[in-house]
């Protein structure tokens, strides 16, 4: 998980953080993935404007960078859900500042601009 092209990846929190979210979807993501466990084709009705190549991407550097976990059952035919690790689940937090930033800002944005 190094990250050779920043030397302060895994030094600083900011930086780390950072490039654990970077990912243009990475927050939309694990917000929907808040709630409970999701499988590709909800994610993807969620996420309408996502290629699937690229939502499959955002997919796998979340579950490298430990924030998320997939899980495949073995069914025929076969059924996979993602789902937020402990690590994901202790970032809920953050996702519930950044929602509740983001509303305050729009609402002042919504009345500056008359």
């Amino acid at each position: 998980m190094s990250n050779e092209r920043d030397p302060l990846f895994m030094i600083c929190p900011f930086t780390t953080t950072s490039r654990v979210v970077s990912g243009k979807w990475a927050v939309l993501v694990l917000f929907f993935l808040k709630d409970g466990p999701k499988r590709f084709g909800q994610l993807k009705k969620l996420l309408p404007d996502i290629a699937e190549t690229t939502l499959t991407k955002q997919l796998r550097q979340l579950e490298k960078d430990k924030l998320i976990k997939r899980q495949v059952y073995p069914e025929v035919p076969p059924r996979v859900e993602y789902y937020l690790s402990p690590q994901g689940e202790a970032f809920k937090k953050v996702l519930d500042s950044i929602e509740e930033w983001g509303t305050n800002y729009i609402k002042y944005l919504q009345q500056t601009d008359n």
